[in-house]
Formats: C-alpha cells, sequence, structure tokens
C-alpha cells in the first residue's frame, strides 16, 4: 500500500512539474531615433499579446527587436515584458 501511494504521488509530481504555466503577457515596444548631432527621440511603437509562460513570452518579445534606418535617420526598436 506505501509503495502504491508513493509511486502515485511521484507521478502525480511529476505530471504537475512539466505542465507549464500559460498566461496573457503584454509586450511592448518603443521607437527610438537617433539623431545625427547625438539627440535622441522615443515614441511608443507597438504593442503585442502573448498567451505563453514567462520564457517563452521574453523570448518572442525580443525577437521584435531591431536596428535600422528610414527616412528620418537611424532607429531601434526595444521590447520588453511589462
Amino acid at each position: 500500500m506505501k509503495k502504491t501511494t508513493l509511486i502515485v504521488c511521484s507521478l502525480f509530481l511529476i505530471a504537475t512539474s512539466m505542465i507549464s504555466c500559460k498566461k496573457d503577457y503584454l509586450c511592448k515596444c518603443s521607437k527610438t531615433y537617433t539623431s545625427g548631432t547625438g539627440g535622441t527621440n522615443t515614441s511608443s511603437y507597438s504593442q503585442f499579446t502573448y498567451r505563453e509562460n514567462r520564457a517563452r513570452a521574453e523570448d518572442r518579445c525580443n525577437e521584435n527587436a531591431t536596428t535600422s534606418s528610414d527616412l528620418f535617420g537611424n532607429y531601434s526598436i526595444n521590447c520588453q515584458i511589462q
């Protein structure tokens, strides 16, 4: 009886540890332009909602970060979980 109880409890703990906690995480991104004189201008850029565990949501959010340039100059997009 003790062995059966021990096995059942062990299997329950293993099963619950394998389940990840998914919830909604908000990823907010901002766009920062850098001028040739060293000035910066930062504005809200976009936001995404990910229904994942925290680690996966952070990875997906960080994938949105980039640097580039357009007609207004060089910019960087930085994103983070709120």
